[in-house]
């Protein structure tokens, strides 16, 4: 028998009475799916348990942060170490320089790293510090990808934009926007023209080296090769906004993977250990112009919080020591492959973009490079299998345009068991 939601319907009702539309992240609405949120009470390992007590298979993992898994013993031991001591003080720690070594000892392209409290204090600080540094002001960013709600940056993003229908929000005021150059990902021939229009006027180009925000979309080798040569060719900054990807694919990021060494970084998500955290860092010569050393203005409260510092230090700690990214990659290959071969058996058009261990399953035909292709999906469809496999207890993201996660606490039962939920979803849809 299909399995209910009754009591999620009920708590939701309530939350929306106070909460506007029920979420506090419209990322956990479930418009695109149809239907309301499933509320969760507890998680551990691989697995999610809803307020009915209902068990699922989880491949959203926090959004990327839960690469070790649920309730790791390291990082709730580091926790438990951390919370008798206090949970904020505003002044230097021992534990802030330890996390900070440990981000430049792991990604290479970062001299110095400063701590904030999300991605989207991230990427608003690496922009403000971009046009600090090159005294410019325009900003290329790409159509789908999503930087966080920094108002210069909501402009033809993908992630919750994408699926509410709200590309340019209400509040983002037109010169706010006047200075970011949208252009369309994977697209070589854009960034040539763009930097050849407005090179001196260019202070970055902030981008997502595997887009996640219009489903799992890698880059091609050309668009990289543009970047890195347009960037350095007019003296602008490269950031690679890799606030998910970050020790997601790899001990270093994607820009070890595809051979990268941008100006600025963004992290967040993996590098708090799923508690709330960012950081941005980059080449010294540019991160000393944030104050107090520079004259770039930033500052955060909790940033560099105890509990943060001491998550993001015991996360990063395994992921160096013993690295899951083949098991990770080998058992996202299975997951492909196997969502391929099934829909295919039931006459389901399907694609998957992937990078490691990241990959979407697309509803629709063509291979997904870009917005565009993302657009041409059938979101309509993927609600329909959201739900499908919800009933079977595999938690999925609620929307077409976003990413499943692996950890390394899913196992080889969990991927099976995945396969023949949708095996059966797939047959179902069909009916």
């Amino acid at each position: 028998m299909p399995y209910h939601f009754e009591k999620s319907k009920e708590e939701f009702s309530r939350a929306q009475q106070v909460i506007p539309g029920g979420v506090n992240s419209p990322a956990r609405a479930f418009g695109s799916v149809g239907g309301e949120p499933i509320l969760i009470d507890r998680a551990e390992g691989a697995y999610l348990f809803d307020i009915q007590g209902q068990k699922y298979i989880d491949y959203v993992g926090s959004w990327g942060p839960m690469i070790l898994g649920h309730c790791h013993p390291a990082v709730t031991e580091a926790l438990h170490k951390v919370i008798d001591k206090g949970t904020s003080y505003g002044a230097p720690t021992i534990a802030e320089t330890e996390l900070a070594e440990k981000i430049t000892h792991m990604v290479p392209s970062i001299e110095k790293v400063r701590l904030v409290n999300s991605g989207t204090e991230a990427t608003m600080s690496a922009l403000r510090l971009a046009r600090g540094y090159t005294a410019r002001e325009k900003v290329i960013k790409f159509i789908g990808n999503y930087h966080g709600h920094v108002d210069s940056l909501l402009v033809a993003a993908g992630s919750a934009a994408a699926t509410l229908g709200v590309p340019d929000s209400p509040g983002v005021t037109q010169g706010t926007a006047q200075d970011t150059i949208l252009l369309p990902y994977n697209s070589s021939e854009a960034v040539e023209q763009a930097f050849s229009k407005h090179g001196s006027e260019i202070a970055a180009v902030i981008f997502e080296p595997v887009a996640g925000n219009m489903g799992c979309v890698p880059p091609t080798q050309p668009f990289l090769n543009a970047l890195k040569k347009e960037t350095y060719k007019h003296e602008a900054l490269l950031i690679c906004d890799e606030v998910m990807t970050g020790f997601r694919v790899a001990t270093g990021g994607a820009q070890q993977i595809y051979n990268l060494t941008p100006d600025l970084t963004t992290l967040g998500k993996i590098v708090g250990g799923g508690l709330p955290v960012g950081a941005y860092g980059g080449r010294a010569e540019v991160m000393d112009h944030v104050l107090p050393v520079g004259k770039v203005f930033q500052a955060g409260t909790l940033s560099g919080n105890p509990l943060a510092t001491a998550a993001g230090l015991a996360t990063l700690s395994q992921l160096e020591t013993n690295p899951p990214y083949q098991q990770l990659e080998e058992a996202a290959n299975y997951l492909r492959e196997g969502l391929l071969e099934r829909a295919k058996k039931e006459g389901v058009e399907c694609t998957v973009g992937q990078a490691g261990p990241m990959l979407t399953l697309f509803f629709g035909a063509t291979p997904v490079q870009n917005w565009e292709d993302a657009a041409k999906c059938n979101t309509r469809e993927y609600g329909k299998f959201f739900w499908k496999m919800a009933e079977r207890g595999v938690y999925l993201p609620c929307s077409q345009y976003e990413v499943w996660f692996l950890s390394q606490a899913h196992t080889d039962d969990d991927l099976a068991a995945t396969l023949e939920a949708a095996g059966e979803a797939f047959a179902q849809m069909k009916k």
